[in-house]
């Protein structure tokens, strides 16, 4: 049936979050692409980390993992490999430069919503730089070598996009240029792919326009410790908001993660947050109605949701429209779900509107969603009576322990 119950009780206590899903992806890509032997020390396992591991290997690494620690070494000399990238839109957007810059037939395929996520802009690129592609669809084929030069694309598109080519554009050996065109969104993690490509090595040159990579740089192998993920943060940072008193640990006030925004939004909520050496306490406060741009964090805007259900006042989420590109149409299932919990939401093509008022528990249709299951279940928990959230399984996609972690915090969960 995969659902589960929420009762409601109050989350309190104190909670280490799991290791940065985006900051995996990129290191365990940094570290394919050194060649020599790497080691990765704090992953959380998760459906996503799974899917990038898998592809590393088939792109000839061999890869163990011991007490949290990845040992990533390129051996093999691969000229075809396929793919499978499951449901995961940066294992897809990563990969399909890298093997193109690797010199790599290659096939992806994927499930759930993954075929219909877009990545045409990427293929046209490719196209033009010396990669052939079988469509602009999943499954996909990739035959030739990517040439360096320059890189036309508009900021406003997943920043995946972006992230991949960097990554991928050193091993032409040419000079290389991302040009945006618009404004960029989602800033954060580009800044952490750079920030994760100079630990390996490569250095890329910011430009007025976009990204400038100096011929002749190669990846070294490192050792990389991978800190904890703002984004699964927010969650417990929601639950505390909302009613609670929750320590977090694993979190790095210093990150390139673009939602690390999350402490400073909360604030603004009216929450009460102490930060810690290697963390914050954030305690329940009186909750007021704020305005949050979500083009540079649209992981964090579930939980942002579910807390302006909660605020006295009007919250304004805008600049959100890429959310209806997700594992689900976000902006649509954060509505239609507010909605059963009698919130007024008003929804238009990039923004939600909340009147925040008193949540009841109802039935939580995630849809397949990851952030839509973690969020709904924080909101239930202060929501009478209890709440159904069905396809709870989705959290395996980025955190599976987060269950385990909601009730050492006096969440109530009950698988039916």
């Amino acid at each position: 049936m995969d659902s589960i119950k929420i009762t409601p009780g109050r989350l309190a206590g104190s909670v280490t979050v799991p290791s940065s899903k985006s900051a995996a992806h990129r290191a365990i890509a940094c570290a394919l692409l050194a060649g020599g032997k790497a080691r990765l020390e704090n992953i959380d396992l998760s459906d996503d980390v799974i899917a990038t591991i898998s592809a590393a290997k088939a792109l000839g690494c061999n890869i163990t993992l011991e007490d949290n620690t990845l040992t990533i070494e390129r051996s093999d000399t691969i000229e075809f490999a396929n793919i499978d990238c499951i449901e995961s839109g940066t294992t897809l957007r990563f990969f399909i430069p890298i093997a193109a810059a690797l010199g790599i037939k290659a096939t992806f395929t994927g499930k759930g919503r993954l075929p219909q996520r877009p990545i045409k802009v990427l293929t046209d690129l490719l196209e033009s730089h010396g990669v052939k592609c079988s469509n602009d669809s999943l499954p996909l084929t990739i035959e030739g070598n990517l040439t360096g030069g320059n890189f036309y694309l508009p900021g406003n598109i997943s920043s995946q996009f972006i992230s991949g080519l960097l990554l991928a554009l050193p091993l032409t050996g040419q000079d290389c240029q991302v040009i945006l065109t618009t404004p960029l969104e989602s800033a954060g993690y580009v800044e952490m792919t750079i920030d994760i490509m100079n630990a390996f090595g490569v250095k890329v040159e910011k430009t007025e326009s976009g990204y400038y990579i100096k011929p002749g740089q190669e990846y070294k192998s490192n050792n990389f410790f991978v800190e904890g993920d703002w984004s699964q943060a927010a969650f417990f940072m929601a639950a505390a908001a909302i009613g609670g008193d929750i320590t977090i640990h694993g979190l790095n006030r210093n990150s390139t993660q673009g939602d690390k925004a999350a402490a400073e939004i909360f604030q603004r909520f009216g929450a009460d947050i102490t930060f810690l050496e290697n963390g914050m306490n954030i305690k329940h406060k009186d909750l007021k109605g704020i305005e949050i741009d979500a083009s540079q964090i649209p992981d964090l805007v579930p939980a942002l949701a579910v807390t302006a259900a909660f605020a006295k006042g009007t919250t304004r989420i805008h600049s959100a429209s890429r959310l209806r590109l997700k594992e689900s149409d976000r902006l649509a299932e954060i509505a239609k779900n507010l909605k059963n919990m009698g919130i007024n939401v008003t929804e238009t093509y990039d923004e939600l509107i909340i009147e925040g008022g008193k949540p009841k528990g109802a039935e939580i249709d995630s849809a397949g969603d990851h952030r839509i299951a973690m969020a709904f279940s924080v909101a239930a928990s202060y929501s009478e009576p209890s709440s159904i959230i069905k396809g709870y399984s989705s959290i395996n996609k980025s955190y599976p322990l987060f269950y385990q972690d909601f009730k050492k915090l006096g969440g109530k969960a009950n698988v039916l």
